[in-house]
């Protein structure tokens, strides 16, 4: 884990994958914990899947927490991942599919145009590479797996998803390959481009 960004008000990091952003069920070791070694007083404002790397945004303080956590839910945050899908994606377009959880099988989400809470994800080819392309997401909103469900109902599994993508796409990189590479908030805008 790297600290990329503190000051008064938040701590950003580039968390790596594998790594949860708060303790789990069993798991006490987090990204929440390990910055909180360093700056006691940070609290979580956002979360990434355990599999996803890249940056992480903690506040200092109650105060700061409630009003970077208010930017969130008003959509005031802008948020670029960069993803390697399976297959030739070309252009760019929106996604707009309602997700809701498959309680079944759970922890996997699902589009649902019945009860699914709505959900949006802006996508652009950046590069091909063989089969492959590499991809910049914006997601508009911010549901569970959004990305790795809408990439995969779009026919472009994130490839390394274990929960979402067909066996051979899931086992082509150990892997998930999304990374969350920019963050714009409160007149601060941070990149960290991925190491794949």
């Amino acid at each position: 884990m790297r600290v990329l960004h503190a000051d008064d008000r938040l701590v950003v990091i580039d968390k790596p994958a594998g790594l949860l952003s708060v303790p789990g069920r069993t798991e006490p070791d987090c990204a929440s914990a390990r910055v909180q070694a360093l700056y006691p007083d940070a609290l979580i404002v956002h979360r990434l899947d355990q599999a996803t790397s890249g940056l992480l945004l903690f506040a200092r303080g109650l105060a700061a927490q409630r009003e970077l956590s208010a930017d969130f839910a008003e959509r005031r945050v802008g948020k670029t991942y960069i993803a390697v899908v399976a297959g030739r994606l070309e252009g760019s377009g929106l996604i707009d599919l309602p997700l809701a959880a498959d309680w079944p099988n759970r922890p996997r989400q699902q589009v649902d145009h019945a009860r699914g809470k709505p959900s949006q994800t802006r996508w652009r080819t950046l590069a091909h590479e063989g089969e492959q392309t590499r991809v910049a997401l914006e997601p508009l909103t911010g549901r569970s797996h959004q990305l790795r469900v809408h990439m995969a109902t779009l026919g472009h599994a994130i490839l390394g998803d274990a929960l979402y993508a067909a066996p051979g796409i899931a086992a082509a990189s150990p892997r998930l390959l999304l990374h969350a590479s920019e963050l714009l908030i409160a007149g601060h805008h941070f990149i960290c481009p991925p190491e794949f």
